[in-house]
């Protein structure tokens, strides 16, 4: 959605009527007399939704005359990149939060603004439903305007997956996008559950699932090491190798089989991107952590029917030639 098409002096009231439809009742203002160019998206993961919005700097506002217009019920964790945000709630305030995720209630008034500096801010919003977040809410209103780290740990951890959403989710089919909302919660949870010290008060499942995000990233981060084992990832962890495999019942697969399959899902992207056709074929698999090349090869045309090479030629006689201006 944008307001980009707009006469400029329309574009902040279409703008503001978004965001309470989006989020919830509130006044939106801004200083900027040149136009509100701005955009946004929304992705529903069945009880969670995941707005994404761009837009220039802005002051918001929400009171009891607009809760009881609307009160979805929803906490709102909210990523922010591009300049900084601040968010005042319960006598609490976030002051200036710009990398990191900050939590609002909009059951209860608060306040909010970006700073004018010239540029637009970015925020991903995570919409959790209060009744399915697995922490009472005494606890977590000690969290609300409060800057949550979004650079190690859960935080980081949810704070990608919360990106990648906005990125990817669009590609998914309904069935993938009511299992990304279960993970959404379990991984709110744990992330705000750490920020308490009330990991244990998480339900069991919770906490197996929030593992089992983290074990994940961890992979993904090293899937070029050669010498990536479970027993290294265990360790890693905190965790026995048992435990370890117990968690990747739930996905289906053995921690050895992921580990496998991912590192040829991300040889296959390498060899059908025209910007990596300079590469070797070898390069290329001992990059993703394939030290010999006939193994790598054995595996690839076991997982997907042709070799390596075949598929790099397919890939690339399909794609139009734009050196020296050809097409």
């Amino acid at each position: 959605m944008s307001n980009e098409a707009l006469p400029a002096k329309e574009q902040l009231p279409y703008w503001a009527e978004l965001v309470s439809r989006e989020l919830a009742p509130l006044t939106l203002s801004s200083a900027n007399v040149a136009g509100f160019p701005a955009r946004a998206s929304v992705l529903s993961l069945g009880s969670v939704r995941v707005a994404a919005f761009d837009s220039p700097p802005a002051h918001l506002r929400r009171t009891w005359a607009d809760i009881r217009r609307s009160d979805p019920g929803t906490y709102q964790l909210t990523f922010v990149s591009g300049t900084s945000l601040w968010i005042s709630q319960r006598r609490q305030d976030s002051g200036l939060v710009l990398g990191d995720m900050v939590l609002f209630d909009v059951s209860h008034p608060f306040e909010g603004a970006v700073p004018d500096q010239g540029r637009h801010t970015q925020v991903v919003i995570m919409q959790l439903p209060r009744e399915l977040l697995p922490l009472p809410p005494d606890k977590v209103h000690r969290l609300l305007a409060q800057p949550l780290s979004a650079r190690t740990g859960m935080g980081a951890i949810l704070a990608r997956f919360m990106t990648t959403l906005d990125a990817y989710g669009p590609d998914c089919d309904p069935r993938e996008l009511s299992r990304l909302g279960v993970m959404a919660l379990d991984l709110a949870g744990a992330c705000l559950a750490q920020h308490l010290g009330a990991y244990d008060d998480l339900p069991v499942e919770t906490r197996q699932q929030a593992m089992l995000d983290r074990v994940n990233a961890f992979i993904d981060h090293n899937l070029s090491d050669p010498e990536l084992r479970p027993a290294d990832i265990a360790a890693h962890h905190h965790i026995s190798v048992r435990s370890l495999h117990t968690l990747f019942q739930q996905q289906g697969e053995t921690v050895a089989a992921s580990i496998r399959r991912r590192r040829l899902e991300r040889c296959h992207t390498d060899l059908t991107d025209p910007r990596q056709r300079r590469r070797s074929i070898s390069a290329i698999a001992a990059r993703w952590g394939f030290v010999r090349p006939a193994d790598f090869s054995r595996a690839f045309r076991g997982a997907y029917g042709v070799t390596p090479r075949e598929l790099r030629q397919a890939a690339l006689c399909s794609q139009p030639d734009t050196r020296n201006g050809l097409r």
